[in-house]
């Protein structure tokens, strides 16, 4: 009996124990479907990261917030390549993943290898389809220590959203730097090209831009390259102002490329009273003229000032057009003849110092992390008075610079000899300046009473808050075209050197500035810190650090378990 009694006894507290058990475990459950039930309702995410490189801007929120269908990414970084190109892939994936997040599944995404083919013949086509679409494709040579290898990638992605579709390219070149930092502001700029993207294919109406015509700017064909690039993101139009004052009403934005006549009063009037009604203006001018044809001939010319009545309206909008010349010892070369053999002409890639290579040290978005930039005979400019005006030098000459001023004579006879460096003591020297603000017109307190209170006219002293970039040399936005006329070159694209320089890309982010959501393009501005490894020192110590990260898990794991086993003992033992 006493027995029976026990045996109830010790029954009861293994029944109570279990009941605990299940108890702790239903109450477990119900904590974590009640986590799930509100992280449903109250969405949020955290980056621990101390360059926040994985933090969404607001601007990009709200572009993926207002999807209403799938864009569906393409992305051809799918195959084996090193492990920078790896990392870009990744990079992209991870924030296609976090925009996926934010867009409640409306992104999508695909990874292709487009060398995946085995047939040579399809691979072309497809090659030949994506450089069409406007892929643009990278040779990859990367040596390392048992050789090097070569392979052409398309580092970028085709982004479609119902019956449209826009290219977009990842790789960010730049003159000078490293494959490691080029990858680096790759990555970096990875939220804005994607987000852009997104934005383009997306958009429900084109915004209309117009090349201004009538006072002999840039031709047809010398801006066909980039008329043809803005093309896939703009309608794009000429237009001639012709004195009409409601001539570039229709147009949310003008390009003034390189005028080589005056502008009348009646037509400065036109761009004055857009400006003051919200109108954008990119201006590509030149202060001072050359003759080419005399350069080419004699080797021998004179520039003088270009008459183009526009420095009161610059000056009243905070900038000054100066009548020189700069001159830079970071310059792009020319083919120059330093001798013969025999009867043939030796000729040399000497830097011509009329050719300034612009190298932008800004962190302003817009020019952040962009190529050097190609310019021919370009002035100096400066900012001037003008309150309520903000403004941002986005382009400047080396500190190795030099002045000369009109009426200044321009010879090829300068580069037979080596430069004397103190002639080239001018600090950095303005070229492109963007201008932010509440604009005066340059009109304000010169129009009758009737002119200006007439109701058709609506003439206006002060703009809206407004923005204009003003850029001191026409042929930054000037494609080359061969003598027959019959082949133009890509913008910024030297034949001499074989380098393509980032014009295209200055003008694009000026536009996209000008015309788009600041805060997004202000996502540009990112940056990541570079951490990379001791190449020196992985060699030297690869095997130490190899036996460290194989046998320190299995010592801490086995450490662990001998810890656990002699607490174990001792608890029981007792």
């Amino acid at each position: 009996m006493e027995k029976a009694t026990q045996n109830k006894q010790d029954k009861a507290p293994n029944n109570s124990g279990k009941t605990q058990v299940f108890l702790r475990l239903l109450m477990y459950i119900i904590i974590i479907i009640s986590l799930n039930i509100i992280s449903s309702f109250l969405f949020t995410r955290f980056d621990l990261t101390s360059e926040k490189r994985y933090s969404i801007s607001p601007a990009t929120k709200e572009i993926l917030s207002k999807l209403d269908d799938v864009v569906f990414f393409k992305i051809y970084l799918e195959g084996e390549f090193p492990a920078g190109f790896k990392r870009l892939r990744n990079s992209s994936k991870e924030m296609l993943d976090e925009f996926r997040a934010y867009a409640h599944g409306n992104i999508q995404y695909e990874l292709i290898d487009p060398s995946a083919g085995s047939d040579n013949k399809e691979r072309n086509l497809l090659y030949k389809q994506l450089t069409e679409k406007g892929l643009q494709p990278t040779n990859l040579e990367e040596k390392d220590k048992g050789g090097s290898r070569s392979k052409i990638i398309f580092p970028g992605a085709l982004v479609n959203f119902r019956n449209k579709e826009v290219a977009v390219s990842f790789l960010v070149n730049k003159l000078g730097a490293s494959s490691e930092a080029l990858l680096n502001n790759s990555v970096e700029g990875l939220e804005y090209q994607l987000a852009n993207a997104i934005k383009q294919v997306t958009a429900p109406n084109r915004i209309r831009i117009a090349f201004s015509r009538g006072h002999k700017e840039l031709g047809d064909m010398q801006t066909a390259d980039i008329v043809h690039t803005l093309k896939e993101y703009y309608d794009v139009d000429t237009v001639r102002m012709n004195e009409q004052l409601n001539s570039l009403k229709p147009f949310q934005a003008v390009v003034i490329a390189g005028p080589d006549s005056a502008f009348t009063d009646k037509d400065k009037f036109v761009i004055d009273q857009y400006i003051m009604k919200g109108g954008k203006v990119v201006w590509f001018v030149d202060a001072m003229t050359i003759s080419l044809d005399s350069l080419g001939s004699t080797g021998t010319a004179m520039s003088v000032n270009k008459p183009l009545n526009l420095d009161d309206m610059f000056f009243k909008y905070g900038i000054r057009l100066n009548p020189n010349l700069i001159m830079d010892l970071q310059a792009s070369p020319i083919p120059v003849v330093t001798g013969y053999l025999g009867n043939q002409p030796k000729q040399e890639l000497l830097p011509w110092y009329f050719f300034p290579l612009i190298t932008p040290d800004s962190k302003h978005p817009l020019v952040n992390n962009l190529n050097a930039i190609h310019t021919e005979f370009v002035g100096s400019m400066d900012t001037v008075g003008s309150k309520g005006i903000k403004k941002t030098i986005l382009l400047n000459s080396s500190r190795y610079s030099r002045l000369i001023y009109t009426p200044a004579r321009v010879s090829l006879n300068i580069m037979r000899n080596e430069p004397d460096p103190r002639l080239y003591d001018k600090p950095k020297q303005a070229v492109a300046v963007l201008l932010e603000g509440i604009f005066e017109s340059v009109f304000a307190h010169r129009m009758v009473g009737e002119i200006a209170s007439d109701k058709n006219i609506d003439f206006r002293e002060k703009s809206i808050p407004n923005k204009m970039i003003v850029v001191s040399d026409a042929d930054i936005i000037r494609n080359y075209v061969n003598k027959a006329g019959s082949s133009i070159y890509p913008l910024g694209y030297d034949r001499y050197t074989r380098q393509t320089y980032g014009n295209k890309d200055f003008i694009l982010n000026s536009l996209d500035y000008l015309l788009s959501d600041a805060n997004l393009i202000g996502t540009r501005a990112k940056e990541f810190k570079l951490r990379l490894l001791d190449h020196t020192r992985v060699e030297k110590e690869k095997l130490k650090w190899q036996l460290i990260n194989t046998l320190s898990p299995i010592l801490f794991l086995t450490t662990l378990g001998l810890i656990l086993i002699w607490r174990r003992k001792r608890k029981y033992s007792k």
